[in-house]
């Protein structure tokens, strides 16, 4: 059975939504990554006797405690001394812990406040963790069963810290037998019709099926446990790519991460070595933005009126057939801008269609390459910023299934 570990978030800005905890969830990541079963995420306040209370709950059920937060030089930073009053123990000033953080002051030529002494002031008996990246020492130690591992709440500070210094030291402390998490990324099918396809699947007693829906897709998962076979994992995956269809763009966990759509599509068009042009409408820029930085993204234009982009490209127009538009205007635009393929969004609907979240629009996209046309048209509804995000990802799909030469 793999050791059980808990998150341990503090600070009132936690609590009370000011500050969203992206650090619990990386931490999480990078537990069961390594083969912890993570039990709960806790986030608690600046209560003295709430956070003494839960570490003595901690340390009586949990095999390991990362926490995060409450190191700092400030009044409401309580960490050490609630460890110090949960496990009966004293405050000790370290003196390596002060040096490093006079040091960080001294090379940015500041005066070191009084209250940053306080950051020195650990558990005894604890292991001082040095931090390179701010002013907040962690600190580690065992009580009962478990062990702790305190770390500042910086996230940039906390990544370096577990990476560099904690995720060594569990290795070596717990005996680990991490699983093999699979994850299927798939665009344009929601999760309930992932589940009803997939739902003639045998899915094994001992592998966890789960779904995240995203901004940008839907991830179905799949946990496989430590030593299961890998002609079975392999056979289980490939059912259920098969059930899900063109709607699969990449699979990560199996070999080398596939990566987000955008991802994907940079590896196949560098390895291509083509080039593309776009114009947008109902993603209004946001394709462009997605793919900021791309080499083969030569030019994009955005503009909403089917008129004034016939008149830029010199063709004529067709309200009663969006598709013969798209097609005739991706022709002019590929040969104007010397691009390999050309990409063209159209849609039908006014701006208060556009902006009204109980009505749909419907999307016209056309590719053209080297070999011809390829076109999709897909209705999509909801506010606003949801219709721009379909859009720029409908359109990105389209050209993504032509490089994978998968059915349009």
């Amino acid at each position: 059975m793999n050791p059980t570990l808990e998150i341990f978030s503090q600070g009132e800005e936690i609590v009370t939504g000011q500050t969203v905890d992206t650090n619990a969830a990386w931490l999480a990541q990078q537990a069961v990554q390594m083969g912890f079963t993570v039990a709960r995420h806790t986030a608690v306040g600046d209560n003295l006797n709430d956070l003494t209370e839960l570490l003595r709950e901690i340390a009586r059920r949990a095999d390991c405690c990362i926490c995060t937060g409450g190191l700092g030089p400030t009044s409401d930073d309580l960490t050490a001394e609630a460890v110090a009053r949960a496990f009966g123990l004293m405050l000790e000033f370290d003196e390596i812990a002060f040096a490093q953080i006079k040091r960080f002051f001294d090379n940015r030529n500041r005066p070191m406040p009084e209250s940053n002494r306080k950051q020195a002031m650990l558990p005894e008996g604890s292991e001082r963790i040095d931090n390179e990246w701010g002013t907040a020492p962690g600190f580690s130690l065992k009580h009962g069963r478990c062990w702790f591992a305190f770390i500042p709440g910086v996230p940039f500070e906390m990544r370096h810290l577990f990476l560099e210094k904690i995720r060594p030291t569990l290795a070596s402390c717990f005996s680990l037998q991490p699983g093999r998490l699979v994850t299927i990324r798939t665009v344009g099918i929601g999760e309930s019709d992932i589940q009803q396809r997939i739902a003639t699947i045998t899915i094994p007693e001992q592998v966890q099926l789960g779904f995240r829906a995203g901004i940008d897709d839907v991830q179905t998962k799949l946990l496989f446990p430590y030593g299961y076979s890998e002609t079975a994992m392999a056979s289980l995956v490939s059912n259920v790519i098969e059930q899900l269809g063109n709607a699969v763009f990449g699979i990560d966990g199996l070999s080398e991460a596939a990566g987000d759509l955008v991802a994907v599509i940079d590896r196949l068009m560098q390895a291509g070595k083509h080039t593309l042009t776009v114009i947008e409408t109902a993603s209004q820029g946001l394709l462009a933005a997605k793919c900021i930085g791309m080499p083969w993204l030569l030019g994009t234009l955005f503009d909403r009126s089917l008129d004034s982009l016939g008149q830029r490209f010199a063709v004529p127009v067709h309200h009663d057939d969006l598709m013969a538009s798209a097609k005739e205007i991706a022709d002019a635009m590929r040969k104007s801008g010397g691009s390999d393929f050309a990409l063209v969004q159209l849609y039908t609907g006014d701006d208060d269609t556009f902006h009204d979240k109980d009505q749909p629009i419907v999307l016209y996209n056309v590719l053209l390459t080297e070999d011809g046309f390829y076109q999709s048209t897909q209705t999509v509804a909801g506010p606003i910023k949801r219709k721009q995000n379909q859009a720029a990802l409908l359109a990105l799909d389209l050209l993504r299934r032509y490089l994978q030469h998968k059915e349009i």
